[in-house]
């Protein structure tokens, strides 16, 4: 992530919006991103990382929701809960190995946002990845560590990297899971989630957005 930038920066920015809707949602969105960051904070017990966690927050929320007002994600938006909306899919993502392996060795580069589906002994999930490194034979997420190609996670028997669609990716900015093949309720994706999402390139899945 870029090196937070100063207050009055953000002030700056914050004064591109050309309408009062535009205004507002930023607004709206900055208040639902501190009320969903700061209770997650409460519970760090590292006195020294919870200061510095505190001093990027504003940073972070505030480029999200400027990136947010000015995207063109194609999914519907609940602004008061800083969420993204889609119909849910009955049954979870499959994953394709041909499929994986096919996408990977023409199109994995570093920077690309990548779906993973995820199942642990009762839920299945897909969330947002970015690859930071690439090689001939394998790739890296940035959270969810080391795949080869073909999407087989080198560390985890549970998850395995998806062709990037736009049915999946939705999935994943939205939060969709199941649990023994039905759906549950949406998870709440994280500030780090969101602003994976917010970096989608939904015209070209295949390239990072420049």
């Amino acid at each position: 992530m870029s090196k937070p930038t100063s207050q009055s920066e953000h002030s700056q920015q914050a004064e591109i919006w050309q309408t009062d809707a535009e205004r507002a949602l930023y607004a709206q969105l900055c208040n639902a991103f501190y009320a969903r960051e700061i209770p997650r904070l409460v519970d760090e017990p590292d006195t020294a990382r919870l200061k510095r966690l505190l001093a990027s927050l504003p940073y972070y929320i505030e480029r999200l929701a400027m990136r947010i007002v000015s995207g063109d994600a194609p999914l519907q938006l609940d602004s008061q809960n800083g969420s993204w909306l889609e119909k849910q899919k009955t049954t979870p993502p499959v994953y394709n190995k041909k499929d994986s392996k096919d996408f990977y060795s023409q199109h994995a580069k570093r920077g690309l946002i990548v779906p993973v589906l995820i199942n642990d002994e009762q839920y299945t999930t897909v969330r947002i990845d970015s690859l930071d490194q690439v090689s001939d034979n394998k790739v890296h997420c940035n959270e969810l560590g080391w795949f080869d190609t073909s999407g087989e996670s080198l560390e985890n028997t549970h998850i395995q990297l998806l062709k990037p669609a736009k049915a999946v990716m939705a999935a994943a900015c939205c939060g969709h899971q199941w649990q023994f093949n039905k759906r549950i309720t949406p998870k709440r994706l994280s500030l780090r989630e969101m602003l994976l999402a917010s970096n989608i390139n939904w015209r070209n899945l295949k390239r990072p957005l420049t």
